[in-house]
């Protein structure tokens, strides 16, 4: 998420139309990458179900398998983004905007395939309880990224000035890292010697695939409609010219980062339900959910206190346009309301996949996020009544508060059943 924070405030200093641009075409790029990612998510589960219940033998050829999952799920996520078109229609893209955001997205496809074989990786590495390695080369790679996307986009590197083209060119080498690393940790370390990750490797087998499917479909669905219902917002927003996307995709950075904290948090809560689960010791996960809660709700909140205090150099730091400062300003008060019902519904839709409960999450989120926040924001971006003298960006987000103010109160009332069921054979 640095890095895309990053690409903002380095094209940002490069041109607004670049800007507007990335903003564009990382929206496209994260909703395609978060909806395949999120299918592969159900390695976590299933491999954390087989280490509290000691299944180390079945351990193994659950990764070889989510691996060649990553590379089936690649072939049409590069499809969808070497030919982005019918997309950006629906967003009346501006023609200038339209054509740099297909060069950012031909450049990032190349990369792809290297994303979802690490997130397999790193969906494994948390669930076994190892991801210390994942945080070092999270380090590694950004610090990769931002000085080759500097240089790419101002032209230090003996090449011309590429603008957005070179956040492209740059995301998708250090996306080659990042799985070069992951690869050279996997074959070295002795630590995962006990489940015999390339022992017996097997082709892809039609059963277990399906099995990650049927679990890790639902679960990529609610990925993608829970990102998506954010990043889309700038294709909607497009038609309100540059600087209101540009001002947005600020903001939305923000709330990203932000967002990682109940989302890094939420990882832990799904994984240790997921362990806790496999040795069907419910008791153990019902007091990691309640610990999760309350520990990424107070930190959150906290976040959302010390941000709009230092609301002004923060925007500062993005955009030395005074259109764009004024509309992250005007924006940014959404994102402290929303942290502490973010984070609760977060925390709960993860527990739930630890529960490995996921078909009934994906139908709240469509509900909550489509239905409240994407149609409710257009509605009260270009039709409320209170913006008939214009339409503005920051309907979109007074519906995404909304949204997640009603996820909460779902997926809270989803889990309290779930946890309850559970309980219910032990009562006797």
């Amino acid at each position: 998420m640095s890095m895309l924070i990053a690409d903002t405030i380095i094209v940002g200093r490069y041109g607004t139309v670049d800007l507007a641009a990335v903003a564009v075409g990382s929206g496209v790029y994260i909703s395609i990458v978060m909806l395949v990612v999120g299918v592969l998510q159900a390695v976590a589960p299933t491999v954390a179900h087989h280490f509290g219940a000691g299944r180390t033998e079945r351990i193994g050829p659950t990764l070889q398998q989510g691996f060649w999952l990553a590379l089936m799920l690649a072939v049409p996520g590069i499809v969808l983004m070497v030919f982005p078109g019918f997309l950006l229609e629906l967003s009346s893209v501006p023609p200038d905007v339209d054509a740099k955001t297909r060069e950012y997205l031909l450049a990032t496809a190349a990369g792809l395939p290297a994303v979802l074989l690490y997130r397999t990786f790193y969906a494994f590495n948390n669930a076994v309880g190892k991801p210390r390695v994942l945080m070092a080369i999270s380090f590694v790679v950004t610090a990769t990224h931002v000085p080759l996307a500097w240089a790419l986009v101002h032209g230090h590197l003996w090449l011309p000035p590429l603008g957005v083209l070179g956040c492209g060119i740059s995301t998708a080498i250090v996306n080659w890292l990042a799985f070069a690393c992951g690869t050279v940790h996997l074959a070295r370390n002795p630590g995962y010697r006990p489940y015999h990750l390339f022992a017996h490797w097997r082709g892809p087998q039609p059963a277990e695939i399906l099995s990650l499917l049927r679990l890790g479909v639902p679960m990529g669905l609610s990925t993608f409609i829970e990102v998506s219902s954010f990043t889309l917002i700038a294709l909607f927003a497009a038609r309100l010219g540059a600087e209101a996307v540009a001002g947005h995709r600020v903001v939305a950075n923000l709330a990203a980062l932000i967002y990682m904290l109940p989302l890094a948090m939420s990882i832990a809560v799904l994984v240790l339900v997921g362990q806790a689960a496999g040795a069907r010791d419910w008791a153990r996960a019902r007091m990691t959910v309640r610990v999760g809660m309350i520990v990424t709700g107070g930190l959150a909140s906290l976040i959302g206190l010390a941000m709009w205090l230092a609301r002004k150099p923060v925007i500062a730091l993005f955009s030395e346009d005074e259109a764009v400062r004024a509309v992250g300003l005007a924006l940014l008060l959404y994102i402290c309301i929303y942290q502490l019902f973010d984070s609760v519904q977060t925390v709960a839709a993860h527990a739930l996949r630890g529960y490995k409960v996921t078909f009934v999450p994906m139908l709240m989120h469509a509900v909550c996020f489509w239905g409240v926040g994407l149609a409710g924001g257009y509605w009260a971006s270009f039709h409320a009544p209170w913006r008939t003298a214009g339409p503005h960006v920051a309907g979109f987000w007074e519906a995404g508060v909304m949204s997640t103010v009603v996820a909460a109160v779902l997926f809270g009332w989803l889990l309290r059943a779930v946890m309850r069921r559970q309980d219910l054979p032990a009562a006797p």
